[in-house]
C-alpha cells in the first residue's frame, strides 16, 4: 500500500470521526491507568460497569491502596482475571504514592516499571492521556492493520512500528483510536462489516475477497 492510499484512508476515518478518544471513562490519568489495566481481556463495557461504582469511592492511589486487595476484588470481580488484576493495581498504587508523589508518570520507562503495565498499556496511557505519539496494537488494531494492508506484520512489535512509520504524519496522534474503533465496530474478526465501511474501496483484503 503507497502513501496516497494510507492518506486517503486515514482522511475518511478522520472526516467520519474528527476527535476520536477512548471509551474508557476517566476523569484523570490515574483513572485512565487503572481502566487500562483493568482492560486487559476484558471489554471497556465491563471495565466501565465497574469503575463507574469504585471511582465514587476511590479514585486516587492513596484511596484505592486503602482498600486493600481484600476492598478491591469486590468493585473488579466482574472483569477477568480480577485476582491478578487486584494484586498488581495495589501494587501500582503503592509505587505512585511512594515514588511520584502520588502522579502518573509520562515515560514509558516509568510506566512499564509498574506492576500490571505492559507495553500496550504504557502506550495508551502515553498517547491518550500525555499526547504522544504511541501506537497500543491490541487484537482489533492488529487486524485492521493486516486485513487492509495498512501496516501488515507478523506479531504485535512489528504492526506497531510499521504504523508509526507509515502512517502519515498528520494522523499519528489520533491513529490509534480510529483504528481500534474500526476494528470494533465495522472489521470484525470474523465477519467484518465491508459494506457499512468507509474505506471499502480502498481496503486490500476487498481486493483479495472480491470475484
Amino acid at each position: 500500500m503507497n502513501k496516497e492510499k494510507r492518506t486517503a484512508i486515514f482522511n475518511r476515518l478522520r472526516d467520519e470521526n474528527p476527535t476520536p478518544t477512548t471509551e474508557l471513562k476517566h476523569h484523570s490519568t490515574f483513572e485512565l491507568l487503572i481502566s487500562v489495566i483493568l482492560s486487559a481481556q476484558a471489554t471497556d463495557v465491563s471495565v466501565n460497569k465497574a469503575t463507574d461504582k469504585l471511582y465514587k469511592i476511590a479514585n486516587t492511589p492513596a484511596a484505592i491502596h486503602a482498600l486493600g486487595v481484600t476492598g478491591l476484588k469486590p468493585y473488579i470481580k466482574t472483569i477477568g482475571l480480577f485476582n491478578t488484576k487486584a494484586e498488581n493495581i495495589i501494587k501500582t498504587c503503592a509505587m505512585l504514592v511512594d515514588r511520584h508523589h502520588s502522579i502518573v508518570p509520562n515515560t514509558r520507562e516509568a510506566l512499564e516499571a509498574l506492576p500490571g503495565v505492559g507495553r500496550k498499556t504504557a502506550n495508551v496511557v502515553l498517547n491518550t492521556a500525555f499526547g504522544q505519539l504511541a501506537m497500543a496494537v491490541d487484537t482489533h488494531i492488529f487486524r485492521v492493520s493486516n486485513r487492509t494492508g495498512i501496516a501488515p506484520g507478523k506479531n504485535v512489535i512489528e504492526v506497531e512500528k510499521r504504523l508509526l512509520k507509515l502512517v502519515p504524519a498528520e494522523f499519528l496522534l489520533d491513529a490509534h483510536h480510529w483504528l481500534i474503533l474500526h476494528g470494533r465496530y465495522i472489521c470484525l474478526a470474523r465477519t467484518p462489516r465491508c459494506s457499512a465501511c468507509v474505506i471499502e474501496d480502498l481496503c486490500e483484503y476487498r481486493k483479495k475477497t472480491s470475484p
